[in-house]
């Protein structure tokens, strides 16, 4: 797996430690820039070139092939073989769901399947995750989908969402939701306006990067929620030196601060895989460590 250190998504489910199915999603979008379905894998190909800032002769050289073969492609006067397009989709780092839109567009069958997670061929898969984030306890963790739903969570998690109303808890429980709601979690993050911005931004990426309507209608929900005003007399806390951007949250009228992490797994063959993330929130200081596990006991 790899990880990666930063600010991301908050918590949420109230029923730890189990994973469920991934839901099927609709067929994948197209990169921007994209030309109408039907008109070939060509077009596609130069969209996500000139996203990743490749000339055609450097993607040529990466990809062992010549800047006219690659032109013919792109201006569709060449059919690609499949290995072309796969390898063509590894060097400009292409996402596995829309590796498979390529092939679909060459008139080539999906070469990744998308299982769905409840599937017994992913028993060591959640059997796996879910002792990673158990055994994560008592600090926070959970397990994402593409669209930031909550597949899995742990104890940790659970705590920060005591008193979060029913109407959020009910599933399919959404980080996004639960954390900027004016209802949800939002109202405890000392550091909302930072914290806000930080995920809006993270969504903004992911957005760019798959070209999803299902993500971007979940971003225009969320950024529309509005902000909740500070508590009369509330003033925040000096200044803290951080090494990651934290999130500062109430609880049980203690103030707590993490700084999260996100695991993704390494060179996924299969499309539901590649869109998991399982995200782990670690204490930024010794107050939250020292509550957490004076909890424990």
């Amino acid at each position: 797996m790899t990880t990666v250190a930063t600010g991301t998504t908050a918590p949420g489910t109230p029923d730890p430690g189990t994973v469920r199915s991934a839901a099927r999603v609709p067929a994948p979008a197209a990169p921007p820039g994209s030309a109408p379905a039907g008109q070939g894998v060509g077009p596609l190909l130069r969209a996500w070139r000139e996203r990743r800032r490749f000339s055609q002769l450097e993607l040529a050289l990466r990809a062992d092939s010549s800047a006219r073969h690659i032109s013919f492609v792109e201006t569709g006067r060449s059919r690609p073989s499949e290995e072309m397009v796969l390898r063509l989709a590894e060097h400009l780092d292409v996402p596995v769901r829309e590796r498979n839109a390529l092939l679909l567009a060459a008139g080539y069958a999906p070469h990744y399947p998308q299982t769905p997670l409840d599937d017994p061929a992913l028993d060591a898969l959640r059997a796996g995750m879910e002792r990673l984030i158990r055994g994560y306890e008592p600090y926070p963790a959970l397990v994402v989908d593409r669209l930031y739903d909550v597949l899995a969570a742990n104890r940790g998690i659970a705590l920060l969402l005591e008193g979060v109303p029913e109407s959020l808890l009910r599933p399919p429980l959404n980080a996004m939701r639960l954390t900027l709601h004016p209802e949800g979690l939002a109202p405890r993050i000392r550091n909302l306006p930072a914290w806000r911005g930080h995920l809006l931004h993270q969504m903004e990426r992911q957005i760019a990067l798959h070209r999803s309507p299902e993500l971007r209608a979940l971003y225009e929900e969320v950024a529309a929620y509005p902000v909740p005003e500070p508590r009369p007399g509330e003033e925040p806390d000096e200044p803290v030196a951080h090494f990651a951007l934290p999130m500062v949250i109430e609880h049980g009228g203690r103030t707590l601060s993490f700084v999260s992490s996100i695991s993704t797994f390494n060179t996924p063959m299969d499309v539901t895989v590649a869109e998991l993330a399982i995200e782990t929130f670690l204490p930024a200081d010794a107050a939250t460590v020292k509550y957490l596990r004076e909890l424990e006991h």
